[in-house]
């Protein structure tokens, strides 16, 4: 049953469930993790990030990116686009497996919980200032941070074939952590497109007591944003030469 595409698609599922998971146990009511900040939650999407990509190694795709902007970066670094179709595919049908593996664990605590913008937050980024130029530059930058800094983590300087075997996802878990208390106020760090995409198709499918609407409207920032600031990672890790 292993293969890459699979791998892609358990690892990226993995990824949201516990990625979003801690979202929703933060934000909805009658949780025993009810308001426990943003601690907690970039800490919890740290370890949603080392376990997804545990699990897309053991599924079969060593890549593990998880993430069509990492397939994109690297892609550009390496020349090769022969996997980007079939990975990022896999992505987002990973994404909206574990958006709906969401809903169903928290299934009380939706009909609970009366704001439809605490509902859309457990799926979905929003900014916390609706600006459309500085919300597409905050996703660009935390982007070009998350590329650029796993190519450094695996580059030669760290080692003669990088890190420590097994080491890797700690690290890019650490990284994704870093990047949500630094950069990730903002826009909610989404540097991700299926990790939004994904679970904002499912919210607007899935039969969510009172969920209000999906705020379309937002949904090109967290991807346009992830996939240029990639680009350009993409290109200076080749300039640079990791």
């Amino acid at each position: 049953m292993a293969s890459k595409f699979f791998g892609e698609f358990m690892g990226t599922l993995i990824l949201i469930l516990m990625g979003n998971g801690v979202v929703a146990s933060v934000l909805l009511k009658r949780t025993k993790a009810e308001g426990a900040g943003w601690m907690v939650i970039t800490t919890g999407w740290a370890f949603a990030v080392m376990t997804g990509i545990f699990t897309a190694i053991a599924c079969g795709s060593s890549a593990a990116h998880l993430n069509p902007a990492v397939t994109l970066g690297f892609a550009i670094t390496s020349g090769d686009f022969s996997n980007v179709g079939s990975f990022i595919l896999a992505q987002m049908l990973g994404a909206i497996a574990g958006a709906t593996l969401v809903w169903l664990h928290f299934l009380p605590h939706w009909e609970v919980t009366e704001d439809p913008d605490l509902k859309l937050a457990c799926f979905s980024t929003a900014p916390a200032i609706p600006r459309f130029g500085s919300n597409l530059t905050g996703e660009i930058i935390g982007t070009f941070v998350l590329i650029f800094v796993v190519a450094a983590i695996g580059s030669k300087g760290v080692g003669p074939s990088g890190p420590v075997p097994g080491l890797a996802p700690y690290l890019v878990g650490m990284l994704v952590w870093a990047i949500g208390l630094s950069l990730g106020a903002t826009t909610g760090y989404a540097i991700n497109p299926a990790r939004d995409l994904g679970p904002r198709i499912a919210h607007a499918l899935l039969p969510i007591h009172k969920k209000g609407g999906s705020n379309w409207r937002y949904a090109p920032v967290p991807v346009l944003g992830p996939l240029l600031g990639a680009a350009l990672a993409g290109v200076m890790i080749r300039w640079v030469g990791f």
